[in-house]
C-alpha cells in the first residue's frame, strides 16, 4: 500500500517556485545559525607579566577569586593564568593581576571618579564601547577589573564584589 504525500495546505498556498525553495533556505539558515555560534564568544585577554612580591600577591588572590560573582559563574579564558580571572559569557568581567601602572593616572584622567569600597580605592574609566575598566590605586600589585556594557546591572558592582578578597590578598 502506498502512502499518499500530504503537503500542508499554508505551503499548497504558495506558488510553486517558493515551495521548491522553502526547504534549502532553511536549512541554510540553520546552519548559519549553528556556525555563528560556533565561532569565538570572547576576544583575547591581554596576560599581564607582574615579577616579584606583585607576582605572589596576584598568585594569592587568583587562589580566593570567588567560583562565583554576582550570578555569574567563573569561566577564565584559554590558557590559563593565575593573573587573570573571567566571569560570565558574553559579555564577561574580567579581572586582572599585576598590570602595568596605567599611564591615564597621570593625566587627565587621574581626577576621575574613584570610589573606595572596603578600604580598596578603584579608579575608574568609560570605556569607548560603553563598558568600564576599574584599576586598584594604592595597592602593591595594579587589579584591573573590565566591565563590558551589559555584562552588570550596575557597572560598578563587580569591582565592588571583589573588594573584600583584593583587599585581603593584595595589601595595600
Amino acid at each position: 500500500m502506498a502512502r499518499e504525500l500530504r503537503v500542508p495546505k499554508a505551503l499548497t498556498a504558495l506558488p510553486a517556485p517558493v515551495r521548491w525553495l522553502a526547504l534549502p533556505v532553511a536549512l541554510t539558515c540553520t546552519v548559519v545559525v549553528l556556525l555563528g555560534s560556533w565561532g569565538p564568544a570572547d576576544p583575547e585577554v591581554e596576560v599581564p607579566q607582574p615579577s616579584g612580591r606583585a607576582a605572589g600577591y596576584c598568585r594569592s588572590l587568583a587562589a580566593a577569586l570567588p567560583a562565583e560573582l554576582l550570578g555569574h559563574a567563573r569561566r577564565d579564558p584559554s590558557p590559563a593564568s593565575p593573573y587573570v580571572a573571567a566571569w560570565g559569557g558574553s559579555p564577561r568581567t574580567v579581572l586582572r593581576c599585576g598590570i602595568d601602572r596605567p599611564e591615564e593616572l597621570d593625566g587627565d584622567h587621574a581626577a576621575d571618579w574613584s570610589p573606595s569600597v572596603d578600604d580598596v580605592t578603584w579608579w575608574s574609566q568609560q570605556l569607548a564601547d560603553g563598558g568600564y575598566r576599574f584599576v586598584t590605586t594604592m595597592r602593591a600589585a595594579y587589579v584591573e577589573v573590565t566591565v563590558p556594557a551589559g555584562a552588570a546591572r550596575n557597572p560598578f558592582d563587580p569591582a565592588a564584589a571583589l573588594s573584600g578578597v583584593v583587599k585581603a590578598n593584595v595589601p595595600g
